[in-house]
């Protein structure tokens, strides 16, 4: 009966065993499943890393050439800025000779209207000298070509007028004379 005892315990202790074996091939294939499943977690941690890399090594040039492109933006408003300047200076020097131009018409215009007077006045004085048969009028006057070939006018003998006092020529402001000094 003892026999019967001890191999009853062996019986128990032996599925004991079994159950605790059952449940470690359980347990075993658990965390096996469980160590497939982190190292496919860790790989595609790994694939997401590297591709954080890449995409991090892409921002870092695309922000290069942003920086770069900025860099050119800056040079080239610097030139627009130096041309704009450049420009107003033109305009500037543009301005000051139309005023200068302006001021010599003006100069050109005071002088031909002090000769268009000089001359009527020299066109005065010269009609009031007698020359003989000759008329004086005012067509003869600028003409350059030389009177018609015909006989000589006889030679008058009445006296020729007296040349006219100086009291009687127009008078000549001093700025007459100032812009005869300068032409």
């Amino acid at each position: 009966a003892r026999a019967g005892e001890q191999g009853r315990g062996f019986a128990v202790v032996a599925g004991e065993v079994r159950n605790l074996a059952q449940r470690s091939a359980a347990a075993a294939k658990e965390i096996k499943g469980l160590i497939k499943d982190s190292v496919s977690k860790v790989e595609e941690g790994s694939r997401l890393v590297d591709e954080s890399g890449n995409t991090l090594d892409e921002i870092v040039v695309a922000s290069k050439k942003v920086s770069d492109i900025i860099a050119e933006i800056a040079a080239a408003g610097q030139e627009q800025a130096a041309g704009i300047d450049q420009i107003n200076k033109a305009i500037t020097q543009l301005e000051s000779v139309t005023q200068q131009n302006a001021a010599l018409v003006e100069e050109a215009a005071a002088a031909s209207e002090s000769m268009a007077s000089q001359s009527k006045g020299l066109q005065q004085m010269v009609t009031r000298f007698n020359v003989g048969d000759v008329d004086l009028d005012d067509s003869s006057f600028g003409s350059s070509a030389p009177a018609a070939a015909s006989a000589p006018a006889p030679r008058a003998t009445a006296k020729v007028a007296p040349a006219p006092a100086a009291s009687k020529a127009p008078p000549s402001s001093a700025s007459d004379s100032d812009e005869w000094e300068e032409f």
